[in-house]
């Protein structure tokens, strides 16, 4: 599974990255074909200004999932969990095929 991160206005620091690395790496348990992640960091200029959009590409799909937050952790974990739902749908509907 390929992950690329990219923030948009600012500089992610290394802390941050990992974070996200250590949570995404998690995915494949609810679908084992996932080919690439990837996560778009981005400044809203709103109160919930930390956007996080994250899209995995799936044989034949790809899941597109945002959120924002006061902390780019919390939209990430929110975008997770999301994910977790959708990627179990799809592989579901993967074997019912």
């Amino acid at each position: 599974m390929d992950i690329r991160i990219q923030s948009l206005k600012f500089d992610a620091d290394q802390k941050l990255i990992d974070y996200i690395e250590k949570k995404l790496e998690k995915l494949p348990r609810y679908y084992d074909e996932i080919s690439k992640v990837e996560v778009v960091m981005s400044l809203l200029p709103d109160y919930d200004n930390k956007n996080v959009k994250v899209k995995v590409d799936i044989p034949g799909n790809e899941i597109v999932v945002e959120r924002h937050s006061q902390k780019f952790e919390n939209a990430l974990v929110d975008c997770i969990d999301v994910l977790k739902d959708l990627l179990v749908k799809a592989k579901e509907k993967r074997k019912d095929l």
